[in-house]
């Protein structure tokens, strides 16, 4: 239907190209060629997206969910089919579209805090980030940030195990930008080709300086389906900044990931090697929303398993666009 349309509106134009040319002085047809040939390939993708399932990134009515399934022991559970899963959108069950659960590459963004509240943190920080790549496999690749009044790009999504070097030479610097961190994270994993995505925060979660809202950062990574796993790398006891550690928790909880409450250690070692472990094996599920209204408004997801021995881990909803 839409290749019907298409020909029938450019019908008409096509018929005045010759009469057009001579009044304009062009070539017959070449004043029209450009902008049919564009439309045309518009027009082509758009179709080749919506019949290709696996190209989600870009299907704006199929909502992507990466779901971590684990037992009472806080084991990863294999082998669970369609029928294990339930989705429901605002209360609603959604029908699936798509399903898989193959082992599948990944990438991550590690984001590293280098601000002033960071100054006697930062070694940790930079053994966390090392620990974290040392756990990834040799399919899967990851890029490396660091932020405080703004946000740069240490290292772009590499198969490498190294910590760049100039991480070692960082310094801390005043405020925060973590929402812009986590923003920029965000929008470059989007256009990364592995269907799992996953943002590392390594921060005590102070935010200060930020062009970007909470939410909008969030929002960002929802769209990219990226899963927020947040490292609080602020000093433990009774003068631990309980502020920092809620802004890491809702970000990892909303978007699906874990908050990790400890800053090093066999907790955080174990954490890291947990983290590589569902990123590899989570189950993918998409579906498209029998609710067809785009106002802009928060929709809440819940997936429900078939066996009551287990638990689902996934985003806790998303944000729908505006018409």
């Amino acid at each position: 239907m839409i290749r019907a349309e298409t020909k029938s509106s450019f019908l008409f134009p096509a018929l005045l190209a010759p009469f057009m040319a001579l009044l304009l002085g062009f070539p017959s047809g070449r004043a029209l060629s450009p902008r049919g040939d564009a439309q045309a390939s518009l027009l082509d993708a758009s179709l080749t997206q919506d019949q290709d399932d696996d190209v989600v990134r870009v299907n704006t009515d199929l909502v992507v969910l990466n779901a971590t399934v684990l037992d009472k022991n806080g084991k990863f559970v294999p082998g669970l089919k369609r029928t294990d899963f339930q989705v429901f959108e605002d209360g609603a069950e959604q029908k699936l579209a798509t399903f898989t659960a193959e082992e599948t590459p990944f990438a991550a963004a590690i984001l590293l805090d280098t601000s002033g509240s960071m100054e006697t943190r930062l070694s940790l920080g930079r053994s966390a980030a090392i620990r974290f790549l040392d756990g990834l496999r040799e399919e899967d690749v990851a890029a490396v940030y660091n932020f405080d009044i703004k946000v740069d790009q240490l290292q772009d999504f590499s198969p490498g195990r190294d910590l760049p070097a100039r991480a070692f030479g960082l310094r801390t610097k005043m405020m925060t930008a973590l929402n812009d961190a986590v923003l920029r994270a965000a929008d470059d994993l989007a256009k990364r080709d592995e269907k799992r995505r996953a943002i590392v925060v390594l921060s005590d979660g102070g935010e200060n300086y930020s062009r970007a809202s909470s939410d909008k950062a969030l929002d960002h990574a929802l769209q990219a389906g990226a899963t927020i796993y947040a490292v609080n790398m602020s000093e433990t006891g009774p003068g631990r900044d309980l502020g920092g550690g809620s802004i890491l928790r809702n970000l990892a909880e909303k978007s699906g990931g874990r908050y990790v409450a400890s800053p090093g250690g066999q907790e955080l070692r174990d954490s890291f090697a947990a983290i590589a472990e569902e990123l590899g094996h989570q189950y993918t599920l998409a579906y498209r929303p029998s609710n067809k209204a785009r106002v802009g408004r928060w929709r809440a997801i819940q997936i429900k398993p078939g066996r009551a021995d287990v638990t689902v881990r996934t985003r806790k909803g998303y944000r729908t666009p505006k018409n």
